[in-house]
């Protein structure tokens, strides 16, 4: 009797430590990071050699940190190094943008756009001039297809952001923020402290089930946790809320 239990405890926990290993070895939900845009802050740190060491040091970290926030959903990070192609995209589940500083091909425009309409996922982030200019990329051609459009810098200058309890964040979060791009269109759920009239994040989903987030402001999504005095901000869990809505 002890032999056939002790036997069937072996085979329950073999059973359960083949379930774990083959969802670690295989995630679910692949996310693409593009880096052929002159990205201002995101790049691979495996590929930085010779780069300013606080720079690298700076990107470490980010990637460290936005690889927890996939691991957390069952997800993969991939690098996209070169103009986007249809392939490329094919078995992306979330393509991630941050903060380019040069144009898309009209090749490129079509791809993405057409990547959403059929059910994909898009997170697109950008800041003030200051960073990159609406002049030296053309991310706005990417989501006007979907009524949504980066404007001029806001006038809301307080550092300091949050998210509104609802579709993307179940809780309200405090979110680093200073000084972003209003963003237009979609429905708002990003909002400085000064005021709600200038929103700096917004999401959309479209009837197929493609899914759109769009910030105009890039300090949260780096992963900034501290800014002039404040240590709190919670970054990693309005990345998981963002990752988690646009992979689900």
């Amino acid at each position: 009797m002890k032999l056939k239990y002790f036997s069937c405890t072996l085979l329950s926990l073999i059973v359960g430590v083949s379930a774990l290993l083959a969802q670690t070895s295989s995630p679910k939900y692949r996310v693409f990071m593009d880096i052929a845009h002159n990205q201002v802050f995101w790049n691979d740190p495996a590929s930085m050699e010779g780069k300013d060491a606080n720079q690298v040091e700076r990107v470490k970290y980010m990637t460290d940190q936005i690889m927890k926030t996939a691991s957390s959903l069952n997800a993969e990070l991939m690098y996209l190094r070169e103009k986007i192609e249809p392939e490329h995209l094919a078995t992306c589940d979330l393509l991630f943008i941050h903060m380019p500083s040069t144009k898309y091909s009209p090749a490129e425009v079509e791809v993405i756009t057409q990547y959403v309409q059929k059910g994909g996922s898009l997170f697109l982030v950008m800041d003030v001039d200051s960073w990159s200019t609406l002049e030296q990329t053309n991310v706005n051609d990417l989501i006007k297809p979907f009524d949504i459009q980066f404007k001029t810098q806001s006038p809301d200058t307080q550092a300091g952001g949050y998210t509104k309890a609802g579709v993307i964040t179940p809780e309200a979060l405090k979110i680093s923020y200073h000084g972003g791009r209003i963003v237009q269109g979609g429905t708002p759920f990003c909002f400085n402290k000064q005021t709600e009239d200038y929103p700096f994040g917004t999401f959309k989903r479209l009837d197929n089930g493609g899914k759109v987030i769009v910030m105009g402001d890039g300090m949260v999504s780096l992963y900034m946790t501290s800014w002039q005095g404040v240590d709190d901000y919670q970054c990693g869990e309005f990345m998981h809320d963002v990752f988690q809505w646009l992979l689900e």
